[in-house]
């Protein structure tokens, strides 16, 4: 038996797994863990990492080394866009290392992209071997959107488009103009273009991170977020609409209050959805299979295969 605690430092969110495996197909989650720790605030404007964002997210280690050391758990770590574009990166990365007692590994698009797929293609292996799977990790920074076809990866990229960094950019006002969305979403249409989406709906759309499940979390009204109705969860385009029209006519005191929705996430949702609902008109989908399981499942797996 093997104990691994897997962190993902995103640009907005610093997540925790800890699991006891025998192997990829005999996972017992022994903790999971979320802080919304906006690591990477300012992304949109000059990319450094600000120190209260270095703080909260080094907080929120300490925390999970804790955790890890009382499963007595090996621990891997990652960081994605925001320690990627930061040029102050390693006023984090010092700190965290001497935390956690490992360092915390920057990947590039490409590997987030394929820990991202791995941790999709695990959750849904029949969709994955039948045909043509389309699986989108919105982070806080970027956008990874991978293309595979029968298991096996046919393209895949990093797009500068993440929840953090598009309100930070055009976002002015509450609710926000016309005008604003509008701007997102010709950046999103823009970046987009380049995919080589398949010409008609036959593809399953994988949607992965917290814009997703906050969206999945939202339509079924859940109190309390409940990982086990949220992972799987369809959620249809036409409820990701109906939860834009109503984030677009919110201020933010009205947003924190809507149920399902986490009161952090309340200033950058409405820029996350509309990246979903663009992806999904892009990708011909009729709706979004909902994953609990990102870049920290996929580097458990990643993890297991290692002496």
């Amino acid at each position: 038996m093997t104990t691994l605690a897997t962190i993902d430092v995103g640009t907005n969110t610093t997540l925790l797994l800890v699991a006891r495996a025998e192997g990829a197909d005999a996972v017992t989650v022994l903790d999971e863990r979320a802080e919304i720790t906006r690591l990477g605030r300012g992304i949109g404007l000059g990319g450094a990492l600000g120190a209260e964002g270095i703080s909260r997210t080094l907080d929120a280690l300490r925390g999970y080394a804790a955790l890890a050391r009382l499963r007595g758990a090996r621990i891997a770590a990652v960081g994605t866009e925001a320690l990627r574009r930061a040029p102050n990166g390693a006023d984090f990365l010092g700190p965290a290392a001497e935390i956690l007692g490992v360092p915390v590994e920057v990947i590039d698009g490409a590997r987030e992209a394929a820990l991202t797929f791995r941790a999709a293609a695990a959750s849904f292996p029949a969709e994955a071997r039948a045909g043509a799977l389309v699986v989108v990790d919105i982070g806080g920074g970027s956008t990874e959107i991978i293309l595979s076809d029968r298991g096996a990866v046919t393209w895949s990229a990093s797009l500068p488009l993440g929840s953090v960094r598009l309100t930070e950019r055009y976002l002015r006002h509450d609710p926000p103009t016309p005008a604003e969305v509008d701007a997102i979403e010709r950046d999103v249409d823009g970046a987009l273009a380049a995919v080589p989406w398949s010409a008609g709906p036959s593809a399953t759309v994988v949607g992965i991170a917290g814009t997703v499940t906050s969206l999945a979390a939202m339509a079924l009204r859940l109190e309390t977020y409940d990982p086990t109705r949220v992972h799987g969860y369809e959620l249809e385009v036409t409820a990701v609409d109906a939860e834009i029209a109503r984030l677009r006519a919110s201020k933010q005191d009205e947003r924190e209050g809507i149920v399902g929705l986490d009161p952090r996430r309340a200033d950058v949702i409405l820029a996350g959805a509309l990246i979903l609902r663009r992806l999904a008109a892009a990708a011909h989908a009729a709706a979004i299979r909902v994953s609990d399981r990102g870049i920290r499942w996929g580097l458990l797996y990643e993890a297991l295969e290692r002496p």
